[in-house]
């Protein structure tokens, strides 16, 4: 299983024309986790997408993760998978997959959270901060979950929703480590620079608040 304690800066992204090339230019920027999130996809489809994602991020020594289907991770040879609240549950990931498997799990709410406990998850995401288009209807947990989750969390756990290098210090100091990045760097015109100017945020939060 692929080390996810010393990795910050984790792109999120549906399918898109240039997805190879978007993809190799994030992770050129300092991106090194890779989640493929498409809800639209039919099996087959997604099938062919997660594989050509892998093979980018294997090329690169960076763990890719598949967003809702388990089976299709298993597939695609994925390093794991993503899944929420109303998806499969991380108990039956984790039998499909197997020991070696990263499954991470959303959570929500302090409620969320806590039941996590329960399943066999690798990591957790906590959020979104700020209402975001791709979660239509759920409205941002502020920072104050955040402090629920430093104080709760058993598990590496990454931040979501609304991650730019102008919010990163403020989720620092709110105890997040690891950050989700999606449309910061899905709508960068160059989004090699885009992931540069993150993780150079990222590293500057983090160090201000290790001192």
């Amino acid at each position: 299983m692929a080390d996810l304690e010393n990795r910050c800066l984790y792109l999120c992204t549906p399918d898109r024309p240039d997805l190879e090339q978007f993809v190799e230019a994030c992770i050129a920027g300092g991106v090194d986790v890779v989640q493929l999130r498409d809800k639209d996809l039919e099996a087959r489809a997604l099938l062919d997408r997660a594989r050509l994602v892998r093979r980018v991020c294997q090329h690169h020594g960076v763990p890719f993760i598949l967003n809702d289907r388990p089976d299709l991770a298993l597939e695609a040879e994925a390093d794991g998978v993503h899944v929420g609240q109303d998806d499969v549950p991380p108990s039956l990931c984790r039998r499909i997959l197997g020991p070696d498997a990263i499954i991470g799990l959303s959570t929500h709410a302090p409620n969320d959270l806590d039941n996590a406990f329960e399943e066999p998850v690798d990591y957790l995401s906590a959020g979104p901060v700020s209402q975001t288009p791709t979660k239509p209807g759920r409205a941002g947990t502020g920072l104050r979950y955040l402090t629920y989750v430093v104080e709760r969390a058993k598990t590496p756990w990454c931040v979501t929703g609304g991650v730019t290098p102008e919010s990163v210090p403020m989720m620092a100091a709110a105890g997040a480590r690891r950050f989700v990045a999606v449309r910061y760097l899905t709508e960068a015109e160059d989004p090699t620079a885009a992931a540069k100017s993150l993780r150079a945020a990222i590293d500057k939060a983090l160090k201000s608040v290790s001192r």
